[in-house]
C-alpha cells in the first residue's frame, strides 16, 4: 500500500491514524489521532470522536495494540480499512467550507495546479469544528509557488491576510522554542508559510511527489549533541518532515529536523548555526535537530538572515 506523510488512515477498529512517513515496511508508520467515543467533541457520519494528543495515543494504544507500538505507531495493512488521500478529499471540503475554497481559487488564480493541491489534518477525516486550523497541503515542486501566490495574497485587500502580534505570541507559547520571541517570529515572517483566511488560522504544508521520494534515511547510532557552524548548500525539502538540509561542513554533510519549529528555518546559500544531537550512520555523520518532541536544547538558526535583522 502505498501511502504518504499527510495521508490519514481508519482502521477496521475506527480508529484514525495521520501518516508520518514515505516508506512503510512491515505496516503503515502513522500516529493515532481520534477514535470513536460516544461523548467525543467531533462528529462525522454519524459517530462521534475523541482527539488524542501524542501522549493520550501511545497510552491508549500500549492498553488496546500494543502490537501497533514502535518508535511510532505501525499499523498492519490487513488492518487498514480506508485511506484518505489529501487529493482526493480536497474537493469535499471546499464544498463544506468556502474558506477552503478560497485558499483553492487563490492557488488556482497564481497558477498552482489543482491536482498538487490537498487538505489534510481534521478537514481530510471530515472531523473539523468551527475552531479548526486549516492544514492546507500543496505537493513536490508547486509548494514553493505556492508560497509565493499566498505571500502575495497578504499584502492585497483580501480574505487572506498575515498573522497579528497576538497569533504570533500564541504559536510562540505553543512551540517553546529554544530561541528567543523575535528571533522566532523573524524566521517565521520570512516562511511565508502561515496565514489566515477569515479569522482562521492555516498552514501550507509540504509533501512530496511521488517522483521526489528517495530510499529511507539509513540507521544511526547517537554520538553526542554538539553545535555546527556551516552553509546550507541545499533545502529544496526543507518544509518536508523531517525537514532536510545539505550543508557545507567539514564533518556533517546533513542536518535532518524532525520539529515543525525549525523546517524551513533557512535557504540555500545562508550561513547558519544548529544545534542538535550527531548520529553515526555508514554514509557519515549527520545531525538530528528534534530528538525529543520539545526539542529542548536544539536549534537551527540562519545567522544570515539574523545579520539583516
Amino acid at each position: 500500500m502505498r501511502a504518504r506523510i499527510r495521508d490519514f488512515l481508519e482502521t477496521v477498529d475506527g480508529w484514525i491514524f495521520a501518516v508520518v512517513d514515505y516508506h512503510h515496511p512491515d505496516g503503515i508508520r502513522s500516529i493515532l489521532r481520534y477514535v470513536p467515543d460516544p461523548v467525543g467533541e467531533r462528529e462525522a457520519g454519524g459517530v462521534r470522536y475523541r482527539k488524542l494528543d501524542f501522549e493520550e495515543a501511545y497510552a491508549f494504544l500500549r492498553k488496546e495494540r500494543q502490537e501497533y507500538v514502535r518508535d511510532v505507531h505501525v499499523v498492519p495493512e490487513e488492518d487498514v480499512l480506508r485511506l484518505f488521500r489529501p487529493e482526493e478529499e480536497l474537493s469535499k471540503a471546499a464544498e463544506r467550507d468556502e474558506r477552503v475554497a478560497e485558499i483553492v481559487s487563490v492557488l488556482k488564480a497564481g497558477g498552482v495546479p489543482v491536482e498538487k493541491m490537498g487538505i489534510t489534518g481534521s478537514f481530510l477525516v471530515g472531523l473539523e469544528g468551527p475552531a479548526s486550523d486549516i492544514d492546507f497541503l500543496v505537493r513536490g515542486r508547486e509548494w514553493w509557488r505556492a508560497r509565493d501566490v499566498i505571500s502575495a495574497a497578504k499584502r492585497e485587500d483580501g480574505r487572506i491576510r498575515d498573522l497579528d502580534e497576538a497569533t504570533w505570541d500564541k504559536i510562540y507559547r505553543k512551540r517553546v522554542p529554544e530561541i528567543c520571541r523575535d528571533e522566532f517570529v523573524l524566521h517565521e515572517r520570512r516562511k511565508g508559510n502561515r496565514g489566515v483566511v477569515d479569522e482562521t488560522y492555516f498552514d501550507l504544508l509540504f509533501t512530496r511527489d511521488w517522483d521526489q521520494i528517495a530510499p529511507p534515511f539509513p540507521p544511526g547510532e547517537k554520538a553526542g549533541r554538539r553545535k555546527i557552524d556551516a552553509v546550507v548548500l541545499d533545502a529544496k525539502f526543507a518544509f518536508d518532515n523531517p525537514a532536510v538540509y545539505k550543508i557545507d561542513h567539514p564533518e556533517i554533510s546533513t542536518i535532518l529536523c524532525y520539529t515543525h519549529t525549525y523546517a524551513g528555518q533557512a535557504l540555500r546559500g545562508e550561513r547558519i548555526e544548529a544545534v542538535g544531537v550527531v548520529e553515526e550512520t555508514r554514509e557519515g555523520p549527520r545531525l538530528v535537530v528534534g530528538t525529543t518532541r520539545e526539542a529542548k536544547g536544539e536549534w537551527i538558526r540562519s545567522l544570515t538572515l539574523l545579520e539583516r535583522g
